[in-house]
């Protein structure tokens, strides 16, 4: 029962966010071999200046090693 939770700064409209969800529920359903009633998707708006506080310390650098594709950018000051 996988539940994807997105974090993205905001400004994007309603259709790129629902053709994102499209393509991670079709990519998890494809890949894990899951049900379509199976998958979860929450997008989560976080703030430009809230974004290191909020995303980059708890969900980046607290879990470095649980990251299958790392950043290419630190925390903002």
């Amino acid at each position: 029962m996988p539940h994807v939770i997105v974090k993205l700064w905001p400004g994007k409209s309603d259709a790129q966010k629902a053709q994102l969800t499209e393509a991670i529920v079709r990519d998890v359903t494809s890949i894990l071999h899951y049900g379509d009633e199976s998958v979860s998707v929450a997008l989560e708006e976080v703030a430009p200046d809230d974004w290191t506080e909020q995303v980059y310390k708890p969900d980046i650098l607290g879990k470095w090693e649980q990251l299958t594709k790392q950043p290419g950018y630190g925390p903002q000051p």
